[in-house]
């Protein structure tokens, strides 16, 4: 006969059970099969080079930056303040706090700020601080999930929707639909046109020096997309590069043609095998999600990739202990200037003076 204490433990674990099994969860996963992932070797080796990488202090996870006409450092935080940062002296200020979350962010010619805001809508701040709305809504439906952009000679803001379906990064990597879209936002401001659908979470986002074409990062497939804007090929789109060695973030170019691309985390066995289990991620909704994001392993890693998508630079702090979580790149003079998710600083830290594999 069993002890009464048996019995409530059985009956405790029973109830766990049912709950991580059969409880409603607000996704619906389906599978996926990634490539194996490559090899740490070559220009994926490990390596040291940003080690020497200079902090400036800002505040929680400067998801993104850009370099305002004076020089100065622009990131949004967590706690949704756009700062201006002086890389002379170091000094933070506030230009103006977002109800929502600051994301991406580039300086268009009038020397406003145009920023993906994370409560879904693009909004432009001047140097002064006053803020309008851009746009909200597409086609009459409300923006979902706005990450980043990069801006076209001609005006024309091109924006990443990494999910139409949730704000929720973790929730729209377990589900694994591809909800994300490349849009475009007219000159005048008046329009918006989807150019890409089915992207699996839409993020980083860089137009080449030339403007033929357009490069939309689709994070949760480890891979690069290129959308052709000019030429013979106007309107195709390709895989820039694919199979990359963790999950991609922000993307810039820079006025030497390199593209810059932050992996934000490295690839997870686990997550690449249970990306062919939907069940097995239905399970994972039901726990914490803050669980898999403290989980996360501190991992530095910056790619930096030519025209034709072929790996040039790749500079790592295989530890985390200088720098972690990279969600974007900005090249400025001789100097890359790094976001991150997880730390309170910008990495500042210097172009390797050639491209090649680190252990050549």
């Amino acid at each position: 006969m069993l002890k009464p204490w048996a019995i409530s433990l059985a009956a405790a674990v029973g109830m766990l059970a049912a709950y991580l099994l059969f409880w409603p969860v607000p996704i619906s996963p389906v599978r996926w099969t990634p490539q194996e992932a490559p090899e740490r070797v070559g220009m994926y080796a490990p390596n040291d080079l940003l080690a020497d990488i200079t902090r400036l202090e800002v505040g929680r996870g400067p998801e993104s930056v850009a370099i305002d006409g004076a020089g100065r450092v622009v990131c949004g935080l967590e706690d949704g303040r756009i700062v201006r940062v002086s890389i002379g002296d170091g000094s933070v200020e506030s230009i103006v706090e977002l109800d929502g979350r600051p994301l991406g962010m580039a300086f268009d010619e009038m020397g406003d700020l145009i920023v993906c805001d994370l409560s879904g809508r693009l909004v432009a701040v001047s140097p002064n601080g006053s803020l309008r709305e851009i746009v909200r809504a597409v086609d009459g439906e409300p923006l979902g999930l706005v990450n980043d952009l990069d801006l076209a000679a001609d005006g024309t803001i091109y924006v990443s929707e990494s999910s139409t379906e949730t704000t929720d990064t973790l929730l729209d990597l377990l589900e694994h639909r591809a909800h994300g879209r490349l849009l475009a936002v007219s000159p005048d401001r008046e329009s918006v046109d989807v150019l890409l659908d089915g992207l699996y979470y839409a993020n980083g986002v860089a137009l080449s020096p030339d403007g033929s074409f357009v490069l939309v990062v689709e994070t949760t497939a480890y891979r690069v997309r290129r959308l052709w804007l000019d030429g013979s090929r106007r309107g195709d789109d390709d895989v820039f590069i694919d199979n990359l060695p963790g999950f991609p973030d922000g993307i810039s170019c820079d006025e030497n043609g390199i593209f810059w691309l932050a992996l934000v985390n490295p690839r997870n066995g686990f997550i690449d095998w249970a990306l062919e289990r939907p069940w097995i991620r239905r399970v994972a909704a039901r726990l914490p999600l803050d669980w898999f994001a403290d989980a996360a392993p501190r991992v530095g890693f910056v790619l930096g990739l030519d025209g034709d998508g072929n790996v040039g630079y790749a500079l790592q702090d295989p530890t985390g202990e200088r720098f972690a979580g990279i969600s974007s790149v900005f090249r400025f003079g001789d100097d890359l200037y790094l976001g991150s998710l997880l730390e309170d600083a910008i990495g500042r830290v210097a172009v390797p003076a050639e491209a090649g594999s680190p252990d050549s």
